[in-house]
């Protein structure tokens, strides 16, 4: 059964998507996401996917009290991530209550102080974000590109004590197009044993269900849901 991961970005506190990672290209959705938080979990949801995109923006935390507010009024195991870059964020977040922390350009800036965060804190409570852009990796919230193949990447993390994957095909994300299904399936193929979880354009149910066939661990849901392609009663017969 694969695992249903809502979605909450953050700019200035307030619940908002982006298109493709542009700041430019920004809609709100809720001014409270404690309240869209509680939607989630009234509806059985176990999860949430907190992004802090001023964070991701500024390199360093700037949502940690909504997270905070999120994590101490519901019960969702709650993965953060956006922003951290340094011993004191990544504790801060952990205090604040996340229960998961993913990190994608600072694994790809500062490898020794990744690795040594998988090595403190398990392979279990780190997540790797790997999100790709025609499968070379991407950081800083999507602003920058490298010459880094993503299967490399990942692969590489693995062998050193990943267990999880957040994965985004950038030219996907936003748009309700479907997401990159071959992205996921070679991700598979190089690793067989990781916990891939998908992100980024998913556009309905039938994309949920494929990936769901695929054997993917987890999938993100964002912009389908407050776009209402997606109702979350619907979502109620993939929870355990």
């Amino acid at each position: 059964m694969i695992e249903i991961i809502p979605a909450i970005d953050l700019i200035e506190g307030k619940c908002v998507r982006l298109t493709q990672g542009d700041y430019g290209q920004k809609t709100i959705y809720n001014e409270n996401p404690l309240e869209v938080a509680m939607q989630f979990q009234d509806a059985g949801l176990k999860r949430l996917h907190l992004v802090d995109l001023d964070g991701a923006k500024a390199k360093k935390v700037v949502n940690w009290k909504v997270l905070e507010k999120i994590a101490s009024k519901t019960t969702l195991h709650v993965d953060f991530g956006g922003g951290v870059q340094s011993d004191d964020d990544l504790k801060a977040v952990f205090e604040s209550g996340a229960k998961q922390v993913t990190g994608g350009s600072i694994a790809v800036k500062n490898p020794e102080l990744f690795l040594n965060w998988i090595s403190v804190y398990g392979g279990e409570k780190i997540i790797l974000g790997a999100d790709a852009k025609k499968e070379k990796v991407a950081v800083s919230g999507w602003e920058e590109g490298t010459e880094i193949w993503v299967y490399d990447f990942v692969e590489n993390y693995v062998d050193k004590g990943v267990k999880y994957t957040i994965s985004t095909d950038v030219a996907k994300d936003g748009l309700l197009q479907g997401p990159s299904f071959d992205l996921y399936k070679n991700l598979q193929d190089k690793c067989p044993d990781l916990k891939i979880i998908a992100s980024g354009g998913i556009s309905g149910l039938e994309d949920v269900e494929k990936l769901a066939e695929m054997n993917i661990y987890g999938v993100i849901i964002g912009k389908a849901i407050y776009e209402n392609r997606i109702k979350l009663s619907e979502l109620q017969r993939f929870l355990n």
